[in-house]
């Protein structure tokens, strides 16, 4: 059993490690998140506000609920509008000392996969930090930024906010609703009503946008080539994942007739080239995600799959009419 396999009984099926032995744990994860918000509400703890408005994407769930496509599309959209936004983001699975400017060319490394991947699909500013006020900060210092977007910030409640999106799972909803390590929660489910928009990927609940993913051609990590992926019928290929929640991306190719060949690997992993190279000349495809990090050392027959988020147009009303709220004061 993989380590996502058992993770996804523990917090999304009716499993004993969860009901009793990890029970102390999450009521101390519990207490002390609900402690920390306490603190940055009543003033205790310093928000840093900053003189643009920001929209903070988050979740109240641990693991891949569509945080980034949705930025992507978000930072598309204001674009359009006439903004100037920039993307203020975690450097996930890597540890920074300093704020960082991301560039389509920077090391994942060094600026982490989230953030490379923003910056190849938006070509927007993007800095990461682990305090996100200073990279906000650093953006609208060198960059004139008007609007930010905030990845993954819910819970880092020491940047100040305009607006705040929920993200949320729509197959797999909240799972046990048990606090980490015992479930998935971050925060309590009644977080959910101060957020301005909730958007629930694959299925929507009332009061919930609906957003859905559009996939695209495979790509090579050349860049030099595409196919559509029903070209993939009928062949055996390796799939590679390292994502929170990968299963949508493995039924995907399955939906697409390819005799799937599963290979997890944790969140934000750190590729070598081991991990992608096997010994028969089938296809190896991979999430975009993955792809920004393999392919200083990928062969002619790796291929990544696109997606884009794709929200409805009641979504982009309230979007607007929000934003038009905020800019009045």
């Amino acid at each position: 059993m993989s380590l996502h396999q058992f993770v996804n009984r523990l917090w999304y099926e009716e499993h004993p490690l969860s009901s009793c032995l990890l029970i102390p744990l999450s009521e101390a994860y519990r207490a002390v998140a609900a402690l920390r918000r306490r603190a940055y509400v009543s003033g205790i703890l310093a928000v840093h506000e900053v003189p643009a408005p920001v929209i903070v994407v988050g979740n109240i769930t641990a693991g891949g609920t569509g945080k980034t496509p949705l930025v992507i599309w978000l930072a598309n959209f204001l674009k359009r509008q006439g903004y100037r936004p920039g993307i203020v983001g975690r450097a996930c699975g890597v540890k920074i000392s300093r704020p960082q400017q991301v560039h389509p060319d920077s090391d994942p490394a060094v600026v982490g996969d989230e953030a490379l991947l923003i910056a190849q699909r938006t070509a927007l500013p993007v800095a990461v930090a682990a305090e996100r006020y200073r990279a906000a900060q650093r953006l609208l210092e060198d960059d004139q930024c008007d609007i930010l977007i905030c990845d993954d910030g819910l819970q880092h409640y020491a940047l100040g906010r305009d607006m705040e999106i929920a993200v949320i799972d729509g197959e797999r909803r909240f799972g046990n609703r048990r606090y980490l390590p015992a479930g998935p929660l971050r925060e309590p489910v009644s977080r959910l009503r101060d957020c301005d928009m909730r958007v629930s990927k694959g299925r929507a609940a009332p009061g919930e946008y609906l957003m859905e993913y559009e996939y695209g051609n495979l790509h090579s990590l050349d860049g030099l080539r595409q196919q559509a992926p029903h070209s993939l019928e009928g062949k055996a290929v390796h799939a590679i994942a390292g994502l929170g929640n990968p299963e949508r991306f493995f039924s995907f190719l399955h939906s697409r007739g390819a005799r799937v060949i599963r290979h997890e690997f944790p969140d934000h992993y750190q590729y070598k080239q081991k991990d992608i190279v096997f010994d028969d000349d089938l296809a190896v495809v991979m999430t975009e995600k993955d792809a920004v990090k393999c392919r200083d050392f990928a062969g002619d027959n790796h291929w990544y799959l696109p997606i884009d988020a794709v929200l409805g147009d009641a979504f982009e009303h309230q979007l607007t009419v929000a934003l038009k709220e905020i800019a009045d004061g």
